[in-house]
Order: C-alpha cells, then sequence, then structure tokens
C-alpha cells in the first residue's frame, strides 16, 4: 500500500508540474544506502510470513502485490541492464496464469539453440577480421578491398533481418534451419574463393553469411516464448553470447595458423576460418533439427494478448489503488475540495488505463506505421546507435590494414588485439549495469560516453608526430570501450522511450535498431574501401574525418533532446 500511495503521489507532481518528477526522484533514491525510500522496498517480516503462506496456497493477491512494488521500482542490476541492452523488453506485469501458459511451452533447449545461434553468428562475422587484408592481396585484390569482404555481410543483413523477422510470425524452426544451411553455403564458398582465384566467390561467401543472419529471429523467440521471470536472464544470455562470440571469433583465428592441401583443395590461415564455421553450422543444423521444438504460435499469440489485456485491467492492484487509497491519501498536494480531487483521481486512473489500451497494444504490420511511432527522442538515439556502431567498425575493420602499415603487425598480433577488445565487453556491462547507472542518470553517462568516442577519434588522427603502437592502442580502447559503454545506455533509454507495440510484431525496436546498427557498419565498410583510393598513408585520417562528423552530429542531436531523456 505504501508502494502504491507513493506511486500515485509522484505521478501527481508529474501532472502538475510538466516534468518527470517520479523518474528522477525514485531513480536516484531507489539504491542510495541512506534513503527512505528504500523502506518502502524492504519488507522482512512481510515476505516471511509469504514463505509461510505460499507453503499452505500460492494466491495471486502475493504476486499482484510485490509487482506493485517492482513497478514503483527502478533501479538497474545487472541481468535487467544486459535485458535491456538487448532491446527485449518484458510486459510490465503478468498474471501467474498467463505466465503458467508461457511455462507450458517453454523449452530450454529449444532457447539454448537460439542462443548457441547468436554466439556462432557473431564468431562468424569477427573470425575473418584478422585476415580479411591477406586474402584480398592473395586474389590480387588491394588490402583494403577488406572493407568490401566485411561490409557486405552486414549489406546482406539489412535485408535478412526484415525477412526473418517476418517469418517468425509463423515459424521458429524453419528459419533457424535455412539460416544454418545459407551461412553452411556461404562459409564453404568463402573457404573455396581461394583454389578459385575468385574476389567475387568471396563476396558471393560473405553476401550468403549476412543472409544467414537469424538475429531477429532469437531476439522474438526470447520475447514471445520464454516465462516472464526467466526473461530478463535469457536477454543477458543473448548479449553475452554475442560479446563472447565477439571475442571469440579472432581468437580462433589466431589458432588456424597454418598451411596444408587435401584433395586438392587448400587450408590455410585464410581459408580455415570458412571450413571450420562451415563445420559448425553443420553440427548446428543437425543439432536443430533433433532437438528444437517448435512453439504453439497462434497459442502464443492469444496468451500475449491475454497478458495485454490484464495488464490494461490491472484488476486487483488497480482495487487497491482506487479502493483503499482514494479516499485515504492525504497530503499537502489534495488542496482542492472532495469532489474535485475524486474527479482528478478519476482522470488519473483513466490516464493509466489509457497507457496500453486494447487497440494500442497491436503489434505494427508496417514500416510506415512503425516510422509513425518514432519520436524525436526515439529518432536520436536510434541515431546515436548509429554512430557508435558506425566508430567501432572503423575501429574493428581497419585494424588489420592500418596495423600492417604502420607497425607491421602480423596475423596474430591483430587477432590478440581485436580479441582483447572483444573481452572488455562483458566487464564494461557489469561496470555500467551494477555501478554507473545507479549513481548517475544514463542520459548524463549517455553524454560523457559520447564525448570520451568523440575524445579516441581524435587521439587516433595521425598529424605531425610518427605514429606510435601507444597511440593507436589507446585511442582505439578509448573509442571502443567508449562506444560498449554508450550502446548499452542507449538501448536501456530505447527501450524505456520506445512505444510499446514496437515490442512486438515484424517490425520491432529491435529489429529497428538492428537496421541502424548494420547500416552503420555497411557505410563504415564502404568508407574503408573508398579511402584506399588515396593511398595507405591517408587511409587512416580519411576514414576517422566523417566518423569525428558524425560524433560531434550526435553530441548536438543529444544536447536538443537532453530534457526528453529518462
Amino acid at each position: 500500500m505504501n508502494a502504491i500511495g507513493l506511486r500515485k503521489i509522484l505521478k501527481k507532481f508529474d501532472k502538475r508540474c510538466g516534468y518527470k518528477f517520479t523518474d528522477y526522484y525514485v531513480k536516484t533514491r531507489a539504491n542510495h544506502p541512506y534513503s527512505q525510500l528504500r523502506q518502502v522496498f524492504r519488507h522482512v517480516e512481510l515476505y516471511l510470513a509469504i514463505l509461510q503462506i505460499f507453503k499452505i496456497i500460492r494466491d495471486p493477491i502475493i504476486d499482484t502485490i510485490k509487482a506493485a512494488v517492482d513497478r514503483l521500482t527502478n533501479s538497474t542490476n545487472f541481468l535487467e541492464y544486459l535485458g535491456r541492452h538487448a532491446l527485449i523488453v518484458p510486459d510490465d506485469l503478468q498474471t501467474p496464469s498467463q505466465d503458467n501458459l508461457l511455462e507450458e511451452k517453454y523449452h530450454f533447449m529449444s532457447l539454448l539453440l537460439n542462443l548457441v545461434n547468436t554466439f556462432l553468428y557473431m564468431v562468424n562475422t569477427y573470425i575473418i577480421v584478422p585476415t580479411a587484408d591477406n586474402y584480398s592481396l592473395s586474389l590480387g585484390a588491394a588490402a583494403t578491398v577488406c572493407g568490401v569482404v566485411i561490409g557486405s555481410m552486414a549489406v546482406a543483413q539489412v535485408f535478412s533481418s526484415v525477412y526473418f523477422s517476418a517469418w517468425s510470425n509463423k515459424s521458429y524452426l524453419r528459419p533457424l534451419v535455412f539460416s544454418s544451411i545459407v551461412l553452411f553455403v556461404g562459409n564453404a564458398l568463402y573457404a573455396l574463393a581461394y583454389d578459385m582465384n575468385s574476389i567475387y566467390v568471396l563476396l558471393i561467401g560473405r553476401v550468403f553469411c549476412g543472409l544467414g543472419s537469424a538475429r531477429a529471429v532469437n531476439r522474438r523467440y526470447i520475447s514471445d516464448c520464454v516465462p516472464h521471470k526467466m526473461r530478463m536472464k535469457a536477454s543477458a544470455g543473448f548479449v553475452s553470447a554475442s560479446a563472447l562470440g565477439m571475442a571469440c571469433g579472432p581468437v580462433l583465428a589466431c589458432l588456424l595458423q597454418t598451411r596444408f592441401t587435401l584433395f586438392n583443395i587448400t587450408f590455410n590461415e585464410d581459408t580455415l576460418p570458412g571450413w571450420l564455421m562451415a563445420l559448425a553450422w553443420l553440427v548446428y543444423l543437425l543439432w536443430l533439427w533433433i532437438s528444437f521444438r517448435e512453439p504453439p504460435l497462434e497459442e502464443a499469440k492469444d496468451n500475449n494478448i491475454a497478458s495485454h489485456e490484464a495488464n490494461t485491467a490491472f484488476p486487483i492492484s488497480g482495487q487497491v489503488e482506487t479502493g483503499l487509497l482514494e479516499d485515504s491519501i492525504s497530503s499537502p498536494l489534495l488542496v482542492r475540495s472532495e469532489e474535485k480531487q475524486e474527479e482528478e483521481d478519476r482522470e488519473e486512473e483513466c490516464d493509466c488505463k489509457e497507457e496500453s489500451p486494447k487497440e494500442n497494444q497491436k503489434p505494427i504490420t508496417s514500416i510506415k506505421s512503425a516510422f509513425s511511432l518514432l519520436t524525436p527522442s526515439v529518432k536520436v538515439q536510434l541515431f546515436v546507435y548509429f554512430m557508435l556502431k558506425y566508430a567501432m567498425e572503423i575501429v574493428l575493420a581497419e585494424s588489420s590494414v592500418v596495423t600492417a602499415y604502420y607497425f607491421i603487425w602480423s596475423t596474430t598480433n591483430v587477432a590478440v588485439f581485436l580479441a582483447f577488445l572483444g573481452l572488455t565487453v562483458l566487464p564494461i556491462n557489469i561496470l555500467v549495469g551494477s555501478y554507473l547507472s545507479n549513481m548517475f542518470e544514463e542520459r548524463q553517462v549517455l553524454l560523457a560516453s559520447e564525448i570520451m568516442v568523440c575524445l579516441g577519434i581524435i587521439l587516433s588522427f595521425h598529424v605531425i608526430i610518427p605514429y606510435s603502437v601507444p597511440q593507436y592502442v589507446c585511442s582505439a580502447l578509448i573509442t571502443f570501450v567508449s562506444a560498449e559503454v554508450l550502446e548499452g545506455v542507449n538501448l536501456a533509454l530505447l527501450s524505456r522511450v520506445m512505444s510499446s507495440r514496437l515490442s512486438r510484431g515484424t517490425y520491432n525496436g529491435g529489429l529497428l535498431s538492428t537496421e541502424a546498427g548494420t547500416l552503420a557498419r555497411v557505410i563504415a565498410d564502404g568508407t574503408i574501401t573508398l579511402a584506399g583510393y588515396w593511398g595507405m598513408s591517408r587511409l587512416l585520417n580519411v576514414t576517422l574525418i566523417p566518423c569525428l562528423f558524425i560524433c560531434i552530429s550526435s553530441i548536438a542531436a543529444t544536447c536538443l533532446t537532453y530534457n526528453s531523456l529518462y
């Protein structure tokens, strides 16, 4: 009752002051060691009594009381942070009966197969980065063509994300099977290009790999087929699998430094990544066919609809709010007549119901409808996401070319460097999710991270003094780590400011963010290839100039919408 009452008072502040005071108040006090607000969330004796009651009978009212407290708090722990990082946002409240229906169709092995798919795809993306320039040279192309080789996969992913997202409306198994087959073929073509001495076969192989990107299906499965109480953990697993795959890709490339011939087919440091991933996808395909269990999609849709209707009605806590609190709350805010106050309470109740009416919870069915729901804040956050992915791709994709030109690094050195960058992802997420998000507002961390990315880009320029390894490593580390911090906070803000209608359906928020990031990678990889026409001595600065311009633009856009970010 205290939690519900406090929430109602804070909503009155929001309504009368025209400022979202609730977000600031709870965010700054929920985890502060000296905050009296923490007493509202700590009911040791009550929960001890609840545990005793659970041994006798499980009453839905207990889950509803806990849900009311959870709804008020805005504290950020690591799992919740990673879950928002994946842009897989759970429903606000879900009754036990509806969650039980999800548990009936939940299948752990199917979830594990989706996470393995995510891991393998990220390995597939980054395993070729250390050797892409050498492979291009061996086929008679320029070293900077590595930008096209790496980026061709991203180009195909722009289109594959849409049709895989639409396909997941009807099935999960079939798109995953198709993805595995296409990735097997793509990696085989990538490896065979060496003996065929064809850069075109190499590019076609990478395009096939991009056409097999099923990350939209992986996100959708977690969102629709995992029980509410496990969804944050599953979302955190999705992000962790991606980070682990990003780190393992270069490590595997480092280990594949051998050369031999079998059946007139060459196996070397350039082709072995393709053969290894082809074998991995073949094994995964067999495992998928044997172990994956297709969930009943129609039933899932009915459950989602029922869930949104329950969230809209919220009968138990609604009765508590309107019945117990309407006549009992008194505070300096309540200075008007009793009749006027009752009228305001009814208006507030209507406002709460208007947040999720049934007709406004239907999934988006067209890209035009999806864009119509993008507020200025959402558009700016998508642009920030574009910027950070652009900066990260510049750092990663041109690393082999830049280090070979300035420092004469071997493939092993490049692979170790990229693996080191990939291994920073999870520790940085722990730092931000467990500490920084509870010490500062997310919009403050967002702006500070953008400034640090800009600083890292500026330090990367080769101006007058000889370009050194410490300068390159430190500037790349600042850029990459700051971009990782920025990505987590950016997606957390996106999940909060984005319309709830964009959490489901084909054109969901995850798809929009994926498209923005993929488009950034495509343009960045194209920039590297085009910059090669100015010569290797100018490659670094030419690729950093547009990166710096985009970063400054995103900082300006964030400043303009700063007050609307909570």
